[in-house]
């Protein structure tokens, strides 16, 4: 029987598909030549880590880029490009969470940034039509929105003191292993969820 009460889930990956390949050569089309050095699923140089952060806002990110890639970018290529990785929700996970609500407190925790969190919803609302991705968790933690972004350790203690639980007692699950490896080392319960797995796969009702 499970020794936790409480799961935290990652977003990308996890609940919803993404594909940074297509992100990647999208960037690439835009002259950036390497830009799996400045951002993919296991980097994000200070740049993006600023995004994620919300240290740098949508207009200083769309004007960065515009500056340094190909002549005559536009907001609508920079803005396509960064949201090509996202893909469609995982309806089946989406539904086993409806189905944890009755055993757990299930939250969310997501590097994100606010063009991706726009792009996300309107993912959701052209997938399902009514509700919002928010309705599935008791509290939903989006990395720009808190000042923190994983796997930094200061992360986790936020959204610990946050929620008002321990480590001890809550399940992280994420597909990125420095994320899992993080949580680990703080106490937490972890599943690193491999390529091809499913959230309904592992057994947690």
């Amino acid at each position: 029987m499970a020794n936790y009460q409480h799961i935290i889930f990652d977003l990308g990956g996890v609940l919803i598909n993404l594909d940074y390949g297509k992100t990647n050569d999208a960037f690439i089309n835009l002259g950036f030549p390497h830009f799996d050095h400045m951002f993919s699923q296991f980097t994000a140089d200070r740049f993006f880590e600023k995004l994620e952060t919300g240290q740098i806002d949508t207009e200083t990110f769309y004007k960065v880029i515009m500056a340094i890639g190909k002549p005559g970018l536009t907001r609508e290529e920079v803005r396509d490009a960064w949201n090509a990785m996202l893909l469609d929700f995982r309806k089946e996970s989406l539904g086993y969470l409806r189905k944890l609500q009755s055993k757990y407190t299930i939250y969310l925790l997501s590097n994100t940034n606010a063009i991706h969190l726009e792009a996300v919803e309107h993912i959701y609302a052209k997938q399902f039509g009514i509700g919002s991705l928010n309705d599935f968790f008791t509290k939903a933690w989006y990395s720009h929105l808190i000042g923190y972004r994983k796997p930094h350790a200061d992360t986790y203690s936020f959204v610990l003191q946050d929620a008002g639980i321990e480590a001890e007692n809550t399940l992280f699950i994420d597909d990125t292993a420095p994320n899992i490896e993080t949580a680990r080392q703080l106490g937490f319960h972890t599943h690193l969820l491999l390529k091809g797995e499913k959230i309904e796969d592992l057994g947690l009702l």
